[in-house]
């Protein structure tokens, strides 16, 4: 699904569900027969795969297991946010079965003989805030009266965004249930939103070639 270069070398490689036992044939081709330590593959020719549960899923200690809890269905929480547009939808498995996606006009750079710095600050300032309690609104609509339902919260685009919507006190239990995986996309839309459905259940696993 997508590859992203890791510190202290090798790469994360997030992996669809459904793919898991295709793409483990696949790196024993690539690298010969493996063994098993816990959640990491130790292959025949130094190569190595760490696996990580998706978001949501309960920790687990073999990759029999971490295979089964990636298939189970789970209702997970989506909030993506960037600059003024917020799209916010619950998924069950691959389906998105509820969603809100709004734009809120926030300024990004002075035109030509335009305000002072100071001033233009203080209106993007302004803008940023707005566009920040609309976001929580639709939080507070959608996410917050389903939590208590949700196996987790998976957030995206840019954190300054999304952690302003976030500080909101009201929906502190939502913030609680919030995911360490955090989506790079581009400025929310609903086809963004529905596409963020397969980064939130993919399963990351770390790669490092021998």
């Amino acid at each position: 699904m997508g590859e992203r270069a890791a510190a202290g070398g090798g790469k994360w490689v997030d992996v669809a569900p459904e793919r898991l036992p295709r793409w483990l044939e696949n790196f024993e081709r690539r690298h010969g027969p493996y063994r098993h330590e816990g959640l990491t593959l130790i292959a025949e020719d130094g190569a190595s795969a760490a696996w990580e549960p998706p978001p949501g899923a309960p920790r687990v200690e073999t990759l029999a297991e971490l295979i089964a809890e990636a298939v189970r269905p789970r209702r997970l929480g989506l909030l993506l946010a960037r600059k003024g547009a917020v799209a916010v939808g619950i998924a069950e498995g691959d389906k998105l079965v509820a969603s809100k996606v709004d734009t809120h006009y926030v300024q990004g750079r002075t035109a030509a003989g335009g305000w002072s710095q100071q001033r233009f600050a203080r209106r993007r300032d302004n803008q940023a805030k707005a566009a920040a309690a609309d976001g929580a609104g639709i939080v507070g609509r959608i996410l917050r009266p389903a939590v208590r339902g949700l196996s987790t919260v998976v957030t995206g685009g840019d954190r300054t965004a999304v952690e302003a919507i976030l500080a909101v006190p009201q929906l502190a239990p939502v913030a609680a249930v919030r995911a360490e995986r955090f989506l790079d996309v581009p400025e929310p839309r609903h086809a963004v939103l529905v596409s963020a459905i397969a980064g939130a259940r993919a399963v990351s696993v770390l790669v490092r070639e021998p």
